[in-house]
Formats: C-alpha cells, sequence, structure tokens
C-alpha cells in the first residue's frame, strides 16, 4: 500500500521540489508533488479522542492544504481507489470518501443494469 504523501517519513526522506505541472515527469508517482510532503502529517490525520469542533478545525485547514495541491485529484483518487480509511485526502474526509464511494457504486449498478436491458432488448 502506498504511504501518504503527508507522512513524515517520506518528508525527511525526500527533499522538497517543486515542478510544474506541465514539466513533471510522468514516471514519477504524483506524490512527489503533493503540497501536504510539507505540512505537518497531524493536520490530515486525527488525533485519538479528539473533540469534534477540533477535528471540524483540523479538517478544514487540511483541506485548505488540499485545494492549492497539483496533484489533488490523483490523491482523492488514490483514497478512492485503495480504500484509504482514514484522514483527508484529495480534500475529502474519510466520511466524504465513504458518500463518494456509495454514490458510484449506485451509479455503476444503475449503468450494469441499464445495459443488460439494453442487451436483452436487442436479443
Amino acid at each position: 500500500m502506498l504511504q501518504p504523501p503527508h507522512s513524515s517519513l517520506q518528508v525527511a526522506a525526500i527533499p522538497h521540489q517543486r515542478v510544474p505541472v506541465r514539466d513533471r515527469n510522468q514516471d514519477a508517482p504524483w506524490h512527489t508533488e503533493a503540497v501536504c510532503r510539507r505540512d505537518e502529517a497531524g493536520l490530515f490525520f486525527a488525533p485519538s479522542k479528539e473533540p469534534t469542533a477540533a477535528r471540524l478545525s483540523r479538517e478544514e485547514a487540511a483541506k485548505r492544504v488540499c485545494a492549492r495541491c497539483p496533484v489533488m485529484v490523483e490523491c482523492r483518487e488514490h483514497a478512492l481507489v485503495q480504500p484509504e480509511p482514514y484522514g483527508v485526502w484529495g480534500g475529502l474526509t474519510a466520511a466524504e470518501r465513504r458518500v463518494v464511494l456509495a454514490r458510484r457504486r449506485r451509479r455503476d449498478m444503475e449503468l450494469n443494469k441499464a445495459a443488460r436491458g439494453t442487451i436483452a432488448a436487442a436479443g
């Protein structure tokens, strides 16, 4: 499983280098350009027994970091495909990602049902 781009170990191990999106090396992993690599990992993951008001404030701060990230979409998609059970990834909390995944499953079921109906009508 891919380590979170905001992992403090990765921050220390890989130097920070800002590469313009248009010149990005397509062979490099998306998370090498993640803005959160320069921020405290605690901003993206909840401490145990965090009060609700503190959690909401922290999540909003993490989302502001995500909003300025050039790889936000790749990060979000990674978190949805994995699926990552914790933290803010690609500007979405774990609860928000569960909603997106449920909507995708529902849409896929409807598309499959419609496709089966089209095939049955043609046959």
